[in-house]
Formats: structure tokens, C-alpha cells, sequence
């Protein structure tokens, strides 16, 4: 366990990741209850309420944004609008797309909705009309207009055999159509702003229309006339009809009769009864206030689970008890830019999670349930942990800190303590180490607040009334400009601070300064402790880590490999490796000691804001503008076993190869090879077998012995070794073999022969004209070899070729001619004549010096020939043996004849003398 705690760490991957998967607009549940429909963007995400994760996603294939979709009653069909002007009609569960059609609108459609039966489908545009279609004919049947503005909501009645639509835009009429008489029935007028929902009574006698005019009105549709209107002091974006016969008691109901819930810009859900136009129940106001990404735009009730969902301006999905309206379930559609994320909880179990919203999320990593914690009034800019991870604290632009701790039973977080006193956002903060005892603070008015935590505080789980107030120790100006980061040692007696400023600051636990580390040319963005060493890490927006001694303040290391600025870093291995992240949307993993970047991930698209390390040390999560926050866990110690046991299966087969290969049996060594999807290997085993005295029939035998899906493999690899000129014999002859046997209708069922057949014809006519030029070569050398004569005695042979005499053959013969027009004997006849004038070389030698000097008394000029010959002596090896190519055309005195032939002569001496002292030497 020792030695595996202090492994270094090569790579990480990907285990879980939590991203966006709702930007806006209508959510709808499926009729069973387990999955939920969010637009975003060009997609319809589907997700897994029981995970929390989405299943699977409808893509458009114009890529153009969703604005709007329905889900029919049974839950079979699935019909998207796009900015395109078309209406789609998806099988959901399989994702395919039945039916593409014009929406006959002359702008995009905003609303739609589905009668009873699944059968009629109605459409509402910004051009204000209606369209009605019939969705299992695929025709339009009606064509509504009438409208001023926008068509806001649209429903069927209830009852499938009254054939009427309700409609409302944004003139603030409702209006009811009769569809057997394709006419306007009633046109009801009592809104004075925009109708957000149109809701049915169990029996259909009654509707109620809620409106951003802050009243709900209750309809006879039986009479058509208003019954009663119910002021609700908000604008209201959706109502809900609670059940009949069922117990609301807790959220006090407690009679018969209509009861609805409303939801608006309070974002607090409240219950009426309709017959008294009475508030029965009201949602506590969160801590923190209102706010308006905490107001509420949807609500459904979901009634096969007993819940109700409803949607937040943030885009967040919460489902509550529909009998106790308690948050059972939560889900966040939209981090927007994740600043920072820490683990906690009991085995590091939750991400705490501060993007860039006033709200803090804790997520849990095993079903992706979200809790939402209000508290701040303003975007949440940093968070820290405690040494037991159940207690962390939060800093946020509203010039605050909040101490939170975690239920370990229930896993509720609530938050205990809030410190005021900054007078600027607080962009950093860290945590004591050893105890829960302090947290240290920065801030943009460049000042350090250290926020004692009091020892009377209670450690008890269940959450107080209010937050206790703390106040700070101290307070003193730490740098000149923003405060980036701040950490505390693992010993809690020094602390030090990144700034814009471009320094880092060491301080003592009383806040004197102990040291400025300079060298950093721009902002530092990150200050991390060694948990080991006297040593203090530093990221900054110049692309470099530094390591820096505690002792003596100096620079031990800088690490240079991100191209942008360094956001985060934290120390890993027990110190002896760093990982970091930065605004290019990379991790890099660092060795200390070799100064190496061991491993680069890319893991987001976007700045990474956010990385920490779990207790274990082997795990990370990252955070980024992106909106995605992704959990990483090293994998150095898997992909090590793994390629060991690859290694050892390696071996196996090789052997395993090499047993068929030596047994002879070719057909079942080369199955094997071509089912390790290994083309080397399988080229090694063709070789092996073409080395047999019978190798190409044995291969073609093996390869008719092959099936179908395994000829078409061994063709692939025919297109790689066919590139290589000393691989592509091997791939023409099994081309050659495949095609003489295999019939060109069972080639062509072979599912990569075309793309197989593409790759091979151009390498295939290079080799063509490769072998076709070694051809011609070839062919010139045949005719050479016929045409050429080479003799011994060159006057006798020339003599006898021409029917001259020796004498007047001289000058062609001194020179070694060789009439190619008359030559015939073979370069064979040539060698053993040459051996036999070697041997008589030795005998002619004392004749012919003793020749030359005669003839060198009686002229002159002979002086010149003398060092010719010398100069043959000295440079010619074998010369005698090399042939020499004249025309028939070339003549010459006879005096430079002579002089020439003895110089021939006078290099055959040579060439003996040089041999004979070859063979001394050896």
C-alpha cells in the first residue's frame, strides 16, 4: 500500500461529468414519469431522472435552435419546431425522424399542443395564426386567424368528443374555437396582460387562465362566462390543478373543491382555493431574499411519481412531493461559467460547486442530485474546505463569507456563520488545515481578513434558525491590486497570497509579512503549499510554474509548457508531482524532480477555473467556462496492468504462432494471425510460408481455407503492405491468388473492397512502371551480352574475325578492340582465356622488357613512352582484364599504334607484380 501511495502519476480519465443540458424554454415529463424533454439549442436533451444523466439526445440536421416541441399523450410521438420554418416528427426512443414538413407560418413557431387522442396537433406562430394538422394523415386541417401579436398558449378540451381549441396571444383575449364549424365560438376578454397557462378541472367543466396581470381567472366553459377572479399579488407564469380525493392536508388543504398551485417571479410556490380565492400555502422566503434567476416560469404535475416539477429563471429543474411540496430532487440545466470546485463530504462524495450564479450547488457524484443553496446575494467567486470535509467556506461579490456543513446522515448542507467586513467583492479565501479554527479572506479592496472561528460554535449537524455573524481578527493591506488566491500551510503558521500585482507574499499565522517572492511578468493566479515539503507553488498569466524555497525564498524550478495563462495548480504524489490547468482548456501533469510534463488531457473547451484533488489523492474534478464540471481518476496503475497483461497475451499468441508455423499447419497459423488484426504478423507468416519448397501453393491453399469476413481482412492489409516496394510482392501475389479464385460477385459483397480497391490501384501502377523499367534494363543487357567478344589474343582473334593478317590488324589490336559487329564468343570463353593469359604472363614478361628497352635506344621519342609506362606500372591493377569499347571508325599512325601496344603489354607485367604481392601480403 506504501509503495502504491507513492507511484507517480502518468495519466487521468474521465469518469463522470456533469454539463448543460437546458437553455430555456418549455420542460415536458413522459407519461411514466422517468424522463424529462429540455431544449438546447439545435437538441432535445432526454434525461434519466433516476441518474441524472442524459440518455440521449434529438439533433436536428439543420442545426437550427428548437424553438419549440410537444410530446403527445402516449407518449409515442415527439414533434419539433425550428427557426427553419419545419415541423419534424420524431420516434424519440430510437431517435429517428419519421416525417419533415413546412410549417406553412410565416415565422417560427412559438406553442403547440396535442388533443386527448394523439391524433391533432395544433401550432401557434409570431405571425399569429393557428394551425391544425392532422398528424396520422399529415394534412393541415384548420387555418386560425384573428390574433394581434404573438400566440402565447394553446389546449385542446379535455374531452376528446368536444372538438374545441383554446387559444390566447398577446392582445390578452381568449379565444375558443369550434373545429366541426372551423369558426371563432367566443372571444373572452378580462386579462390585461399576456396569458401564460390555460388549465383544465378534472371534470372539464372549468378553466382557469393565469396571466402576468397578477389575477387568475376561473371560466364556465359550459356558459362561456367568467365565475370568479383571484388576485395573487405576482405575475404568474404557470398554474397546476391539484387532484381530487387525495390528502393536501399538510400544505392546508382541507376541503373539498378546486385548489391550484401558481408559480411566478417570487420564485415561492403557493396554494388557492378557488371557491374563496384564499392563499392556503406558502413557500417559506430562501435565505438570502428574492432574486430573479431564483423566479419560477413552469410548473407540471407529474402524477404516475406524485411530484410536481417546476423551473426556475436559472434553469434549474426541481421536483417536489406533490403532497408536502418538499424538494425531493434536484437538477441544474445550466452551470453557465464554473469559477471554482472543491470534494467534500464523507469520502469525498459531493462537489461543492460555485459558478456564476448567487447560488451555491452541491452535487452528488453517484446520482448526479443537485442541491441548490441560497445564502449570497451575488455571484459566488471562491470556495475552500476543512481538514474533515464536512464543513467548507464560500466567498461571493457581495463582500461576504458563509461557513456551510454538510449532514453526514442526510447529506443536507446549511450554512452556520457569515463574516461581513470587506467593502469589496471577496475573490479568495482559504481554511485552517488542522482544525476548524479560521478562515483567511481576500479581497479586491487589496486587503487580508483573518475570521476567527468562535469555540462556542456548535458542531451539532441539525442547521440553526439564522447563521451566526462572525467578525474578523485582523485586517491589513496585503497588495496593491486584486487578491487572486490565497493558501495556508499544512501546519497552519503561514499563509501566502497571490496577486495581479505579479508577487506572492509570504505571511505568519499574526499576519506579519515573512517574505515577497518575485519573478513572475504577470498576475499570479494560484498559490499552492507542498503537503510534504518546505515549498510553495505559483501559477501565473505568463504561462509558468514556479516552485519557490520557504527558507530562503528563491526559485527552485519553473515549469514552462502552457502556451496561456496558468489558473490553477495543486500538488499531487505527496508533493512530488503538480497538476494545473489552464485558460487553453488543458491539464498538464508534472514530475518536480525531471522537471517534465508527463502527461497533457484536454478536457474542456473553455478556461478551467476550477481544480482540486480529493483526500485519496486519487482523483480530480475540474470546473471551466465551459459549463461542464468533470471528475477525473488516475488510471497510471490500470494502464499499467493492462499493458502487462497485453504484453503476456502478446506473448501467448506469438508462441502460439510460432508452434503452428513449425507443425506446417499454414492454414490455421495464418486464421490466427489475420484474427490478432496484426498486418506485421500476418506478413511474417506469409513470408514464413513462401519460404517453404511448396510456399505459394501451400498460401493459396490457406487462403481458399480462410472465410469470408477474413479474406476481406487480409485485402485490407494487402493495401498497407502494398505501399512499402519490399512488402508489395507478398501483397500482389495474394491479390493475384484472391482474384483467380474468388468469383467477382462474392468480391463485391465484401463490404471494404471498394475503398480496398481505391487504395491499391495507385501504388499497384507504380510498381507496374517500377518493374517495367527494370524490364527494359533487363532486355539491354541480353542484347549486350549477345553482342560482345571478348579474346586473349587480340590480333589472332580480330585476324580471324576479319580474314586479315595478325600484322595488319595492329592498331585495332594494341588497343583491345572489340568489333562489336563481329564479335561472337561469350563472356564465358572470355573468363578462361583471361586465366590462361595470366599464366603465360609470367613467361612473356622478361621477353617484353627486354623488347621495350631496344626499341627505346633507337628513337628519341621514346622517352615520352617510358613514362607512360611508368605511370601504368604504378596506377594499373588488372588491367589486362578490362575490356575496351572502340567503333570501327577510329584509326591512327602505326608508329602510335605500336607505342600503345606496348604499353598494354607493359601494364599485363604490372598487373602480375601486383597480384603476386596481393598474395605475399595475405
Amino acid at each position: 500500500m506504501e509503495t502504491k501511495s507513492l507511484q507517480l502519476k502518468v495519466n487521468y480519465a474521465a469518469t463522470s461529468k456533469f454539463e448543460s443540458f437546458y437553455t430555456g424554454g418549455k420542460i415536458q415529463v413522459s407519461a411514466d414519469g422517468k424522463n424529462l424533454f429540455c431544449p438546447y439549442g439545435c437538441k432535445v436533451q432526454i434525461l434519466d431522472i433516476a441518474t441524472g444523466k442524459v440518455e440521449r439526445s434529438i439533433v436536428q440536421e439543420d442545426e437550427e435552435d428548437v424553438s419549440c416541441f410537444i410530446l403527445s399523450p402516449d407518449d409515442q410521438v415527439l414533434v419539433t419546431s425550428s427557426k427553419a420554418l419545419l415541423l419534424r416528427q420524431w420516434e424519440w426512443r430510437n431517435g429517428l425522424c419519421t416525417r419533415t414538413w413546412k410549417a406553412i407560418h410565416r415565422s417560427p413557431v412559438t406553442t403547440m399542443a396535442f388533443d386527448p387522442t394523439s391524433t391533432l396537433l395544433a401550432t401557434g406562430g409570431s405571425d399569429s395564426t393557428i394551425k391544425v394538422w392532422d398528424v396520422i394523415k399529415q394534412y393541415c386541417t384548420h387555418n386560425f386567424k384573428g390574433f394581434t401579436g404573438v400566440v402565447s398558449v394553446l389546449a385542446f378540451h379535455p374531452d376528446p368528443s368536444c372538438l374545441r381549441l383554446f387559444s390566447a396571444a398577446m392582445d390578452c383575449h381568449l379565444r375558443i374555437w369550434d373545429l366541426m364549424t372551423s369558426s371563432c365560438l367566443v372571444t373572452l376578454e378580462a386579462h390585461f396582460s399576456t396569458i401564460t397557462a390555460l388549465r383544465f378541472t378534472t371534470d372539464g367543466s372549468q378553466l382557469l387562465s393565469a396571466g402576468r396581470d397578477k389575477v387568475v381567472i376561473v371560466w364556465d366553459i359550459i356558459s362561456n362566462k367568467q365565475k370568479r377572479t383571484i388576485p395573487v399579488f405576482e405575475s404568474i407564469e404557470d398554474v397546476v390543478i391539484l387532484p381530487q380525493n387525495e390528502d393536501f392536508s399538510a400544505i392546508g388543504v382541507k376541503g373539498a373543491g378546486v385548489h391550484f398551485l401558481s408559480v411566478g417571479n417570487k420564485g415561492l410556490l403557493k396554494v388557492w382555493e378557488a371557491s374563496s380565492s384564499r392563499c392556503v400555502f406558502e413557500e417559506p422566503i430562501p435565505e438570502g431574499g428574492e432574486a430573479k434567476e431564483r423566479g419560477l416560469v413552469q410548473a407540471t404535475l407529474v402524477p404516475t411519481q406524485d411530484q410536481i416539477l417546476s423551473v426556475t429563471a436559472g434553469h434549474n429543474i426541481i421536483l417536489r412531493d406533490v403532497h408536502t411540496l418538499t424538494t425531493t430532487r434536484q437538477f441544474v440545466g445550466c452551470c453557465d461559467d464554473v469559477l471554482d470546485v472543491k470534494f467534500i463530504g464523507h469520502g469525498d462524495d459531493h462537489v461543492a460547486v460555485a459558478t456564476n450564479s448567487m447560488e451555491l450547488k452541491v452535487y452528488e457524484i453517484a446520482t448526479g442530485n443537485c442541491q441548490i443553496l441560497p445564502g449570497h446575494s451575488d455571484i459566488v467567486m471562491a470556495l475552500d474546505v476543512f481538514r474533515k470535509d464536512l464543513e467548507f467556506a464560500s466567498s461571493s461579490k457581495d463582500n461576504s463569507i458563509r461557513i456551510w456543513r454538510m449532514n453526514k446522515n442526510s447529506g443536507r448542507v446549511h450554512c452556520f456563520a457569515v463574516g461581513i467586513g470587506h467593502t469589496q467583492a471577496v475573490g479568495s479565501l482559504a481554511c485552517s488545515k488542522l482544525k476548524e479554527q479560521f478562515v483567511v479572506s481576500g479581497s479586491q479592496d487589496c486587503t487580508m481578513k483573518m475570521w476567527k472561528l468562535p469555540k462556542t460554535l456548535s458542531m451539532k449537524d441539525e442547521p440553526s434558525d439564522r447563521p451566526v455573524t462572525i467578525i474578523p481578527q485582523f485586517t491589513f493591506k496585503a497588495h496593491d491590486k486584486d487578491i487572486n488566491s490565497i493558501a495556508i500551510s499544512p501546519n497552519d503558521k503561514l499563509f501566502a497570497s497571490g496577486s495581479q500585482d505579479r508577487t506572492a507574499k509570504l505571511w505568519s499565522s499574526t499576519g506579519e509579512l515573512m517574505g515577497i517572492l518575485r519573478g513572475h511578468r504577470r498576475g499570479i493566479w494560484c498559490v499552492q503549499f507542498s503537503p510534504m515539503d518546505q515549498v510553495l507553488a505559483t501559477s501565473s498569466a505568463d504561462g509558468t510554474i514556479r516552485l519557490w524555497g520557504l527558507q530562503d525564498l528563491s526559485c527552485l524550478k519553473t515549469f514552462e509548457g502552457h502556451e496561456t495563462s496558468v489558473l490553477r495548480v495543486v500538488f499531487v504524489a505527496r508533493g512530488m508531482q503538480l497538476v494545473s490547468s489552464g485558460s487553453d482548456g488543458l491539464i498538464k501533469v508534472w514530475t518536480i524532480k525531471t522537471n517534465e510534463c508527463n502527461k497533457t488531457i484536454d478536457g474542456h473547451e473553455d478556461r478551467i477555473w476550477g481544480l482540486h484533488v480529493n483526500r485519496e489523492d486519487n482523483q480530480l474534478v475540474t470546473g471551466a467556462g465551459d459549463s461542464c464540471i468533470v471528475l477525473w481518476q488516475d488510471v497510471t496503475e490500470e494502464e499499467r496492468e493492462e499493458e502487462r497483461t497485453k504484453q503476456a497475451e502478446q506473448i501467448l499468441k506469438q508462441q502460439e504462432l510460432s508452434n503452428l508455423l513449425k507443425e506446417k499447419r499454414f492454414s490455421k497459423a495464418l486464421s490466427f494471425a489475420i484474427s490478432l488484426d496484426q498486418p506485421h504478423t500476418t506478413l511474417d507468416v506469409i513470408k514464413a510460408i513462401l519460404e517453404e519448397p511448396s510456399g505459394e501453393k501451400d498460401l493459396e491453399m490457406s487462403i481458399m481455407k480462410l472465410r469470408q469476413d477474413q479474406k476481406d481482412t487480409l485485402l485490407t492489409f494487402c493495401v498497407t503492405w502494398n505501399t512499402n516496394s519490399r512488402h508489395c510482392h507478398e501483397a500482389q501475389l495474394i491479390l493475384s491468388i484472391t482474384f483467380r479464385h474468388i468469383p467477382p460477385e462474392d468480391l463485391l459483397r465484401m463490404p471494404a473492397m471498394r475503398s480496398t480497391v481505391e487504395s491499391l490501384l495507385p501504388y499497384t501502377e507504380r510498381h507496374f512502371q517500377r518493374l517495367t523499367k527494370l524490364l527494359q534494363a533487363t532486355k539491354f543487357l541480353d542484347y549486350m551480352w549477345h553482342h560482345m567478344r571478348l579474346t586473349p589474343d587480340y590480333r589472332e582473334t580480330v585476324a580471324q574475325d576479319s580474314g586479315m593478317d595478325a600484322e595488319d590488324t595492329t592498331t585495332s589490336t594494341c588497343k583491345g578492340v572489340l568489333h562489336t559487329e563481329n564479335a561472337t564468343q561469350s563472356i564465358r570463353q572470355w573468363r578462361e582465356e583471361t586465366e590462361v593469359m595470366d599464366s603465360d604472363a609470367e613467361e612473356e614478361g622478361v621477353a617484353v622488357e627486354e623488347e621495350m628497352e631496344k626499341e627505346a635506344n633507337n628513337s628519341d621519342d621514346e622517352s615520352s613512352d617510358r613514362e607512360s609506362i611508368t605511370q601504368v606500372k604504378g596506377t594499373s591493377t588488372h588491367r589486362h582484364k578490362v575490356p575496351v569499347f572502340i567503333t570501327e571508325d577510329d584509326t591512327g599512325e602505326e608508329e602510335e599504334v605500336e607505342k600503345i601496344g606496348l604499353k598494354c603489354k607493359k601494364a599485363k607485367v604490372t598487373s602480375l607484380t601486383n597480384k603476386r604481392l596481393q598474395e605475399n601480403c595475405s
